[in-house]
This record gives structure tokens, sequence and C-alpha cells, in this order.
């Protein structure tokens, strides 16, 4: 593998498969919807980060289409329906892919279309997020994708991306160190005169009954 040793290359491989397995989720569901009737789910997606979606009608006959009048309409939207990520209507499978321009919640609907109003149909639905990007919109807005190589640029700059993390990691601990010791260095400096003014009040309350038992001749 590019002239490294075979245990190297395997190490480089692990990390990489790691990598990709922290790099994104995935969450794939099949669920019935009647007719008339719709459903939505919500997926937390930070700013910046790749989604990508697929979504079809299951084929109850294998083997025979599905009928013209069994279709679905699905959106995409953050929040609020502040924007809008995706929209088919009518369809019996589509896919969406879109960079989060915020973090927060993105929630996608389903509803039944079907002019049978006794019609249930069974939704198939894969939910994809990938790592954060840098600029990602331009790939994901092209009707073909090449998946493996895109795959492999995600992982390159997912790598990337927990090398700055580490330096952005080991800058903050350096100035925390740096925090600590002037914290300490301070608590120092207020024990020692906290002592000071401890010891000066009780000198002066000794020097003051002093006098006072002086005045009375008590002693």
């Amino acid at each position: 593998m590019f002239g490294l040793n075979p245990k190297l290359s395997y190490l480089i491989f692990l990390v990489v498969v790691v990598v990709g397995l922290f790099s994104y989720s995935v969450q794939s569901m099949r669920f019935d919807l009647p007719s008339g009737k719709h459903r939505c789910m919500a997926e937390n997606i930070n700013k910046n980060t790749m989604a990508f979606g697929n979504y079809s009608i299951v084929n109850p006959n294998v083997g025979q289409p599905l009928p013209v009048n069994h279709t679905i309409t699905v959106q995409v939207t953050t929040t609020g329906g502040k924007v809008q990520h995706h929209f088919a209507e009518g369809v019996q499978a589509g896919e969406f892919s879109f960079v989060a321009r915020q973090s927060g919640d993105h929630i996608i609907c389903f509803w039944v279309t079907a002019d049978d109003p006794k019609a249930t149909l069974s939704i198939e639905f894969i939910w994809r997020t990938g790592v954060v990007a840098k600029d990602w919109s331009n790939i994901a807005k092209k009707s073909k994708v090449d998946r493996v190589g895109f795959e492999v640029e995600m992982l390159t700059h997912t790598a990337e991306l927990i090398k700055e993390e580490m330096i952005s990691l080991r800058k903050l601990n350096e100035e925390m160190l740096a925090v600590n010791w002037i914290t300490d260095t301070r608590m120092c400096h207020f024990i020692f005169l906290s002592f000071f003014i401890t010891f000066s009040v009780a000198g002066l309350q000794l020097w003051h009954l002093k006098n006072f038992f002086e005045k009375k001749k008590f002693i």
C-alpha cells in the first residue's frame, strides 16, 4: 500500500474504518402509512454537515409494477419550515442530498396521495448524515455522484478534521494549564495575604488588651 509495510498499512486501514464508522450516522426504517395521513420525523444535524436520503414505496407484489395511483409526497425542511431542502409530489421513489445551513432539527414528512382512501402504503426510508463538510454543496447537487470516490473524499476530510480538532484541543489544554497556573499563584498570594491580615489583627488585639490591662493596673 503506497510502499508502506504491511503492519502500517493495516493500521491505516483500521484508522480509516474507525473514522468512517464515527463520521456519519444512518437511520433505516420501514413504516406503513394510510391514505390521507402523514408522518414526520426529525434528525438533529450540525451546520455544514452533509445529509443523504432515499425513499421508496415497497411493492407488496414482487415482479409486478406498483399501481400508478399509489404515490407519496415528501418534504424536507428545517424546524418551522424556514428552509426547504427537498420537495417531491406524487412520486413512488426518490432521493435528496443537501448541506445543512444551520444546526438543529431537520424534519422530513411523508403524505400518501393515493386516490384509494383505503390504501395503506409501506414506505422504506434511509436517512444518512455525513461528516462536517467544507464545501460539499456543489457535489451534492450533481445528479450522479461517484459514491466510492465521494466516500473516500469524505473520510479524508474527516481525518483532516480530527487532526485540526486534536490541535485545537491541545491549544485549549495549554490555555487551561496557563489559567490553572495563574489561578494557583493568585490563590497562594491570597492565602499569604489572609495569614498576614489574620496575624496582624491578632497582634493588634493582643497589643490593645495589654494596654487595657496596664491602664486598669491588672498587670
